[in-house]
């Protein structure tokens, strides 16, 4: 299915901003309101480090969330229009991995698990509410994009 760019970019912001929310990594802000470099930002709150947490495979999944959430809408993987994204998810990927070879096996297994993740009905029902809301006032606040989730987790 074709998508306008708006709608393109309110499901691929949301898909990073519920992977963040999904993985305890706060949001600042969630915006569709394009600027000179972005069609669409998703900004971070300052992150709590936990010593047991494995903060690159969390940077790869909220990283590849965007272009996992736009091609379940979708139904096409947009990777032109995710090359930061791509190339961030790309660089943890070798750094884990130590080779491209291994590094590219890693990146199919972490856009599989930003898929499986989002696709549990809970986070799906928040990406697709808070896409519907980037489309109508443009941006959000962290805490209004935590709120959508929350509601959707309280009411499933």
């Amino acid at each position: 299915m074709e998508l306008s760019p708006a709608e393109a970019t309110a499901f691929h912001e949301a898909g990073h901003a519920v992977m963040a929310l999904v993985l305890g990594r706060p949001v600042a802000c969630v915006s569709v309101l394009p600027t000179r470099q972005f069609l669409g930002t998703c900004e971070f709150g300052k992150a709590v480090f936990r010593p047991s947490e494995d903060w690159l495979e969390r940077e790869m999944l909220i990283a590849l969330a965007g272009l996992a959430a736009e091609a379940r809408h979708s139904g096409d993987y947009a990777w032109d229009g995710a090359v930061r994204d791509r190339d961030y998810a790309e660089g943890l990927a070798l750094q884990r991995a130590g080779n491209v070879r291994k590094a590219s096996r890693l990146l199919r297994r972490m856009l599989s698990k930003a898929e499986h993740l989002l696709g549990q009905d809970v986070n799906w029902r928040a990406v697709e509410r808070m896409a519907a809301e980037l489309l109508r006032v443009g941006e959000i606040s962290g805490r209004a994009a935590r709120h959508i989730y929350e509601e959707c987790c309280r009411n499933p």
